[in-house]
């Protein structure tokens, strides 16, 4: 009995490392399931947090790109490309929402997509700020030229002025104005002055021409206005060799005379003369010289 005791018992130790064997091997395949579980979990978690943030991401973008306004055609192009690009990305999104793979490529396309809107808005910006600093320099240039034309316009009202000053104080001036009616003789020879308007054949209108320093001496045409009493213009003929402009207008003379005028006192005399026999009543006449009347006087013929 001693002897098989010993012999008995030999098993009990292979059985023991093997149960210690089982139970090792087993808590290393528990614990190797536990982390994959644990991985598969966290896996998961970050499939949907990637799947959320590239929705969340791409609507983002989407606002964004639709608030980018480009002054450039073919920039605004662009942006709207990359709008209908990113609407395309979200039905993706939606679409393949449970493939891992396809929603890393969709997160990897939002980035680039980020990454062209912020080199869209650093443009826009420099044009932006570029174009209203083209905008102050152009508003500067127009503000200087308009300056520039008030200046020229005050120059040139000066100038009218000072012309108009001067135009003024170059005219003639005249004095001792004296109308008569007159006719002639037989011989034709002898003029002799009348009140009657039958017997009348010219208007007598002389005048002392005063000295003007400012004026232009030389040749110059003096006429001779005459309103009939009828308010007619006299003139020996209605046509353009009798019609000449005073002030700011036009009309007809009835007489005119060629003087030299030397800036000294002169006198003058002017005959007018109608188309036919002079008509009682009042006579208003009126003295023109360099266009601008000069002085004017009345005649009443019986």
């Amino acid at each position: 009995m001693e002897e098989t005791t010993p012999k008995s018992k030999r098993w009990i130790l292979p059985v023991i490392l093997l149960l210690c064997t089982t139970n090792i091997v087993t808590l290393w395949l528990w614990l190797k399931s536990n982390d994959t579980v644990i991985v598969e979990r966290v896996m998961t978690e970050k499939y949907r947090e990637e799947k959320s943030d590239v929705q969340e991401e791409l609507k983002t973008l989407q606002e964004e790109f639709s608030s980018l306004k480009a002054t450039d055609s073919s920039m605004q192009l662009d942006i709207n490309e990359k709008k209908q690009r990113i609407e395309k990305l979200l039905k993706e999104a939606k679409k393949h929402k449970n493939d891992a793979k396809i929603i890393s490529q969709l997160k990897k396309e939002t980035q680039t997509l980020r990454a062209i809107m912020q080199s869209y808005i650093r443009t826009i910006d420099s044009l932006g700020v570029l174009n209203k600093t083209l905008t102050d320099e152009k508003n500067t240039v127009l503000n200087q030229l308009d300056k520039e034309r008030e200046k020229q316009t005050e120059l040139v009202k000066q100038k009218e002025e000072l012309q108009t000053t001067i135009s003024k104080g170059s005219l003639l001036l005249c004095s001792k104005t004296k109308a008569q009616a007159v006719y002639y003789r037989k011989t034709g020879k002898k003029e002799v002055e009348t009140a009657r308007a039958s017997k009348a054949e010219k208007i007598k209108v002389s005048f002392m021409l005063g000295q003007n320093r400012i004026a232009k001496a030389g040749p110059k045409d003096v006429y001779i206005r005459i309103v009939t009493p009828n308010g007619q213009e006299m003139t020996k003929s209605y046509d353009a060799s009798n019609r000449f402009s005073f002030g700011k207008s036009q009309g007809y003379f009835a007489g005119m005379e060629t003087i030299n005028y030397a800036n000294a006192d002169m006198e003058v005399v002017v005959y007018g003369e109608g188309q036919g026999e002079l008509l009682p009543g009042s006579y208003h006449i009126e003295i023109v010289c360099d266009a601008a009347v000069i002085g004017s006087l009345s005649l009443i013929l019986d």
